[in-house]
């Protein structure tokens, strides 16, 4: 029986669901996070509690026969972003649509599985970057890029990632350098002391356009020998300078005196072009903010869209909700061919965004409303023949649940960033009467451990109740977080 607290060695028989590696000692399973097959692992058991074991990453002492040295990023490993980056794409594609299906497998019986659609790129493909400023060690020289593996901390220089166009790590160089030669210190989260705090980077991969964000706090104001203005030019300069492949849309500069490790607005300066960005897909133009919610991968975002045309068939004469529906991409995609989509969506700024992309691309059947699915969707005067489901990771509250299913629509298409939380409303769904038809997998992140997925729902009559069998601790444990909060 394995001991909290102890070290052992083992290799790693798979990798659920997005990067729990399975290892079994005596008999006993011990999730190793991190941990990709084949690979031997040394790791200390941290927690152990109602019959789970899980245990830290120490060290790989082999590797896995299905990791590959070239072209490997040399920041595999130490930055906290790719999991499986070492292992070629079409494995990881393999492991991927094994992890979709063995979960959908646990919950649904006589479906169609379209197997996994892979990314058009599976390198430089992601199109939002929120870097941050730190230092790689105590003390050390400043730091810019993402934090270190296991590390709330350390921040590991990134120059030379290799999910982002080059452009991205032009920028990322060039301030860092800028700030450095400056003496300018970053923002430290213990003591709320300190200036910079995140450079945010948007990329457009179909318009080359780039919108690039210097998030800081405010405590510079009032201090002697400290020309912000003039320390803003010169980085903006420095910026304009760069020979890069694509062009800028805007350079911003964001204050944000939160307490809280994260990127947000309290006051924003234009410091060069505008406050946005344009994108383009499947023959429509986004409008893009550098807050608004938008498909981190562009080409694979196209992939998503059209499947979900594919699933959600025929919309001809017929309303369309589109429930979560952030930008009203979605919506925009659906409405040249329905009668009306109506978008709901809580954030407002999303909401604003979608009616202004809506009427740049000449639709005018579609509505946007915001507010909260579970407080909105009652109330609505339109009355849907077909849904749209976009939820955030954690899927849909349950009550919001039984209002979409009391619509009693024929169709639901249910996109889903998170499996877990897709599986579990699946079964409520089936519980009450909706039969799953068919699923497909789209991989819009590789060498990450996430994965998207979309899933065609019918209506027919309840027959078997379905028993829901997945590992749900992590969802649980995020709610009980909530509750405990409020």
């Amino acid at each position: 029986m394995v001991k909290k607290g102890q070290k052992y060695i083992g290799i790693v028989e798979k990798m659920e669901f997005p990067n729990k590696g399975v290892v079994y000692i005596d008999g006993e399973k011990v999730i190793v996070k991190n941990g990709l097959p084949g690979q031997e692992v040394c790791f200390v058991i941290n927690k152990k509690r109602g019959g789970r074991c899980e245990g830290r990453l120490l060290e790989v002492m082999k590797e896995s026969e299905l990791e590959r040295e070239e072209n490997r990023c040399p920041h595999f490993g130490i930055c906290g972003g790719c999991v499986c980056q070492s292992i070629p794409y079409e494995e990881q594609l393999k492991i991927k649509e094994g992890q979709v299906r063995e979960l959908l497998d646990s919950v649904c019986r006589d479906y169609v599985f379209d197997g996994i659609k892979r990314s058009p790129v599976y390198e430089r493909y992601r199109g939002k970057m929120e870097f941050s400023f730190g230092d790689e060690y105590k003390d050390g020289p400043l730091a810019l890029g993402m934090h270190r593996r296991g590390s709330f901390h350390d921040v590991v220089n990134v120059d030379h990632c290799r999910i982002v166009h080059e452009d991205f790590t032009k920028i990322l160089t060039a301030t860092r350098e800028y700030f450095k030669e400056r003496g300018v210190g970053f923002h430290k989260k213990l003591t709320h002391e300190g200036y910079l705090r995140h450079l945010l980077v948007r990329r457009a991969a179909k318009t080359g356009q780039i919108l690039v964000a210097l998030v800081t706090s405010g405590q510079v104001k009032g201090q002697e020998n400290f020309d912000e203005a003039c320390l803003l030019d010169g980085w903006k300069q420095r910026l304009l300078e760069l020979p890069l492949e694509g062009t800028y849309g805007g350079i911003l500069h964001i204050r944000n005196d939160s307490l809280a490790d994260v990127v947000q607005c309290d006051e924003m300066k234009r410091l060069y072009g505008q406050e946005f960005f344009y994108e383009e897909l499947l023959g429509l133009r986004f409008k893009i903010s550098p807050f608004s919610f938008f498909q981190t991968n562009s080409l694979g975002a196209e992939v998503l869209y059209s499947t979900v045309r594919e699933y959600i068939g025929d919309t001809k004469d017929k309303v369309v909700f589109d429930l979560y529906s952030g930008t009203g991409t979605i919506a925009q995609v659906l409405a040249s061919v329905a009668k009306k989509v109506v978008g709901v969506e809580i954030v407002e700024e999303a909401v604003e965004a979608a009616r202004e992309n809506a009427a740049g691309n000449g639709l005018s059947n579609c509505q946007f409303i915001a507010g909260d699915v579970l407080k909105v969707v009652g109330g609505l005067e339109d009355k849907p023949d077909l849904i749209v489901l976009d939820p955030p990771r954690d899927g849909i509250h349950p009550k919001a649940l039984e209002q979409i299913i009391d619509f009693g629509v024929g169709r639901i298409v249910y996109i889903s960033c998170k499996i877990t939380s897709l599986v579990r409303d699946l079964a409520v769904f089936q519980e009450r009467g909706y039969r799953v038809e068919r699923v497909c997998a789209v991989d819009m992140f590789p060498s990450t451990g996430n994965i998207e997925t979309v899933c065609l729902l019918s209506n027919r009559k309840p027959d078997t109740k379905v028993r829901i069998d997945v590992d749900l601790e992590d969802y649980y444990r995020i709610k009980d977080a909530k509750k405990n909060q409020n």
